[in-house]
């Protein structure tokens, strides 16, 4: 079994789709990456289903976004967008990419969720970073398994209150620039589409009034809140900078 550390993190974020991770936790992942961490972006689908913009569209849109926010690597599973399920198959890409990108800290979506696709995905990565310490799975690279495991929302909240609430403030302008760089999917009055929820004024001024709430609750301007399956030790509050 080979192990490249060229592509190792020590932050991996995993989104169904190009943008759940900068609305999720864009300003956390630049907030790291300005710490001197390593951090890496997977989007398990290409946004292929999408109502506005094109694959091709949304890959540029990715690559710009991950270098607003100072992202080491961002890589894509290929996975079918509308039908990303937890799958032997769909595992397995995925146990090969965090085999790849070995992260100390790795953060998903977390369910419920409205999105079918984002459900999925806080099962399918939960299980393949389970399964990745298996060394009888063999993917050509050594087994890999991450012991902190943190979740995100990238819309509303279903999942009650959160573990913990990361100071944002100093990073929220270049999330929302993050954010921009998808130019086909939020509020843009110049993109020629159809309109849809997120690409709304309102949802718009809602991704602020979230992170003011969040903010509001630890004392701060700006804040992303987080969950977890359990306990979170207090050590792997290392791994954030923190």
């Amino acid at each position: 079994m080979a192990m490249n550390s060229e592509h190792t993190v020590d932050v991996l974020a995993i989104g169904a789709h190009p943008d759940d991770v900068e609305l999720g936790c864009g300003g956390l992942l630049h907030k790291l990456a300005q710490a001197g961490k390593r951090v890496g972006i997977v989007d398990l689908t290409r946004g292929e289903m999408s109502t506005r913009g094109t694959p091709e569209e949304r890959g540029v849109e990715a690559a710009n976004a991950a270098e607003l926010l100072g992202i080491f690597r961002r890589a894509n599973a290929g996975l079918p967008d509308g039908g990303v399920e937890n799958t032997p198959e769909q595992r397995l890409a995925v146990i090969a990419l965090l085999r790849q990108f070995r992260p100390k800290l790795l953060l998903t979506l977390m369910a419920p969720d409205r999105h079918p696709d984002h459900a999925a995905t806080h099962a399918l990565v939960s299980d393949a970073n389970y399964l990745a310490g298996l060394a009888r799975i063999d993917t050509g690279r050594l087994p890999h398994r991450t012991q902190h495991m943190l979740f995100f929302h990238p819309y509303t909240d279903f999942a009650g209150p959160p573990a913990f609430v990361a100071d944002i403030s100093a990073n929220f302008e270049v999330k929302l620039a993050a954010l921009r760089a998808h130019a086909s999917q939020f509020h843009n009055p110049g993109y020629q589409g159809p309109d849809t929820l997120i690409s709304s004024k309102g949802f718009w001024d809602g991704i602020e009034v979230r992170a003011r709430y969040w903010g509001n609750r630890i004392g701060v301007v700006y804040g992303e809140p987080f969950h977890a399956d359990g306990p979170m030790p207090l050590d792997c509050l290392s791994v954030l900078g923190v």
